[in-house]
């Protein structure tokens, strides 16, 4: 999919639904694996290759990123309902 390319059918909202759903949810659970990592390393006072700091900043990070495709996920699908419901009446 292009940018600012109008979509072509409702399959193709579809898919991109499912896209930006799965690459959000994708970016969460690596950001969940960052936390944990450095509750971890802080638990058992190591560095495992970074300091505990660290892996709780890349947590942070990564929920950001992550907040980017679920925008485009709401987005859409508000736009999708939007147009289902013009479609029904």
């Amino acid at each position: 999919m292009e940018l600012g390319k109008p979509f072509k059918d409702r399959e193709e909202v579809k898919t991109d639904i499912r896209l930006c759903d799965w690459a959000s949810v994708s970016i969460m659970l690596v950001s969940f694996i960052f936390a944990a990592l450095g509750v971890i390393v802080d638990a058992f006072d190591m560095a495992l290759g970074l300091e505990s700091m660290s892996w709780f900043l890349l947590a942070i990070v990564a929920i950001i990123a992550a907040i980017f495709p679920y925008l485009n996920y709401v987005t859409a699908k508000n736009l999708y309902g939007i147009e289902s419901e013009t479609k029904s009446e």
